[in-house]
This record gives structure tokens, C-alpha cells and sequence, in this order.
């Protein structure tokens, strides 16, 4: 990876090219490459300049330009040359996430901080609202509700479902495989699957998610690879940010910090729409609890 690509990975932008990338078409990837590694450059460049300068077509680029979430190649300039003012007015922060074995705690502490809070961004620009608001809708209207997690992402479906649980739903969390598609075998149309699996590949969180979407299920998959198998049995996908990894950082703890925004996204609008419920029985479990803090 080329240091410019480094200096601009806190970016939207680079958070979409690196997400996506996989699923792009190796010309797409030139030229998604190619702003990524030059905003400046690309932005002085019109369609025809950018697709020979990466040896594609205009078509092509006005392809990757929407893939990247741009209506067109006019508003991917736009945002380039914003990124491109931003680096030379200096804004760009000096710290970088890479922790080594002897930095200090107060330098491990910055670093983390820096790097959760690229992490949630590139998140939140990346997330489809429209994607969001089908997923919420499902939920709250669900029967019942299945989540599939493993390893670290199995901490975030427990998560999901305790507060699920907190304002009256029925939700189960399901890291055991071979109980998740027992479980999975159960629902039917009205209920509700989710999969959280950063990879988007995980065989023991794809299986039953496949097994709920034979069944008639409304199916969700949060994850870092939108191009992942566990797509292709989701009605709705989240995606969240692909953040770097470290030998002192591994993907299980980047990867959770955008699954818990997401996750948090979708509880609060589950919420938002069964406010009036919510709201009763999330009052009734702090009053049940409310002894226990005052010890």
C-alpha cells in the first residue's frame, strides 16, 4: 500500500474504495486506485483524462464512480478536490494508527482513539439508510428474531439481542452452529435472521442465515464485505467499514467497533418505531434493576 494511500485511509472515500474493491472489475479497480492514491490529480482530470490516465473507458469511470456512491463522475470530482483542499490546508492528522511494541499507554490510547473514531466515520458514510430502514422495519414488526455471530462478532449479537430483549421483542443470539440452524429451521415468513460476519464468509453464520432465507425469513447481513457469500442469502445488507489491522490490532477488534455503530443504528430505530411499547418496558427492566445499583 502506497504511503499517500495511508495518509487519506481515515476517508469515506478510501473507506469505499477498500470495501468495495473486491467487488469491483480490475479496470474499476484502476480507477478506483487511482483516486484514492491522487485526489488532487483525478480532481483536474474530466471523464476522458481520468479514463486514460488508468488505460478504461469513460464508461468505466462513471461506473466505479457510482459503485462508489456518487451519482456521477461530476460529484466523485467534487468530493476529490474537497479531500485534496483538505490535505494541503493541513488538517489531516498527524497521528497515525500503526501501534508499535514500545509505544507508550498514552500513545497506544491516542492511537485507539483515532482510529475508533475513523473507523465510525467511514462507517457512517458508508451505511445505505435505505438498506437501514428496511432492516428496522422487519425488525420491529418480527415475530421473532434470530442473530448469528462468532468469535467477536458473536459478542456483538449478544449485544444486539439484549437490547431487542429490553424493549419487549423476542431475540436470541446463536453462536453454537449447530443450534442456529436448528433454530433457523423454526422460522417463517414474519420473522427475522440476522448474520454478523465481518469477513462475509464465515461458514457458521452463513449457513444458517442460508437455512432462514429458504424458510421465508426476512434475512439481514451486517459485514465488512458487501461481495461476500453471506450476501447472496441477505434481503437487506449493512455494511461497515473495512479498518485496517495490526499485529497488535486484529480485525476482530476493528471490525466490532463498526458492527456496534450499526447495530446501534438499527436498535434505536426499532425503537423509534415501537416507541410506544418500547418505551414501557424499557422503564419496567431499569425499575427491576434499579435495587441492584443502589448497593
Amino acid at each position: 500500500m502506497t504511503q499517500e494511500v495511508k495518509e487519506i485511509f481515515g476517508s469515506a472515500l478510501a473507506s469505499k474504495v477498500r470495501t468495495l474493491g473486491p467487488s469491483m472489475t480490475r479496470s474499476m479497480q484502476r480507477v478506483a486506485e487511482a483516486v484514492a492514491k491522487d485526489p488532487a490529480g483525478c480532481a483536474a482530470l474530466t471523464v476522458t483524462g481520468l479514463a486514460e490516465l488508468t488505460g478504461t473507458s469513460e464508461a468505466t469511470v462513471v461506473r466505479t464512480a457510482r459503485l462508489l456512491g456518487y451519482p456521477g463522475y461530476r460529484d466523485l470530482r467534487l468530493a476529490l478536490a474537497g479531500l485534496a483542499a483538505q490535505q494541503q490546508s493541513g488538517r489531516s492528522p498527524a497521528i497515525t494508527t500503526d501501534i508499535a511494541v514500545d509505544d507508550s499507554l498514552a500513545d497506544v490510547v491516542a492511537k485507539l482513539a483515532y482510529d475508533e473514531q475513523q473507523t465510525l466515520a467511514d462507517t457512517a458514510a458508508g451505511l445505505d439508510t435505505v438498506q437501514l430502514g428496511a432492516a428496522v422495519a422487519a425488525t420491529a414488526s418480527a415475530r421473532r428474531i434470530d442473530v448469528y455471530g462468532v468469535g467477536a462478532s458473536g459478542l456483538v449479537a449478544q449485544d444486539l439481542t439484549q437490547k431487542l430483549l429490553r424493549i419487549g421483542l423476542i431475540a436470541q443470539a446463536h453462536s453454537d452452529p449447530h443450534l442456529a440452524v436448528t433454530n433457523a429451521v423454526q422460522l417463517r415468513s414474519g420473522d427475522v435472521a440476522i448474520a454478523i460476519t465481518h469477513s462475509g464468509a464465515t461458514g457458521d453464520v452463513i449457513e444458517p442465515l442460508r437455512v432462514a432465507f429458504e424458510h421465508g425469513a426476512t434475512t439481514v447481513a451486517i459485514t465488512g464485505r458487501p461481495g461476500g457469500a453471506v450476501a447472496q442469502y441477505a434481503d437487506h445488507l449493512l455494511t461497515t467499514s473495512t479498518a485496517r489491522e495490526s499485529e497488535l490490532r486484529p480485525a476482530a477488534m476493528s471490525s466490532r467497533t463498526s458492527q456496534l455503530l450499526v447495530v446501534d443504528c438499527l436498535f434505536v430505530g426499532v425503537a423509534q418505531r415501537t416507541y410506544e411499547t418500547a418505551a414501557p418496558a424499557l422503564a419496567a427492566s431499569y425499575e427491576a434493576l434499579a435495587h441492584r445499583h443502589r448497593r
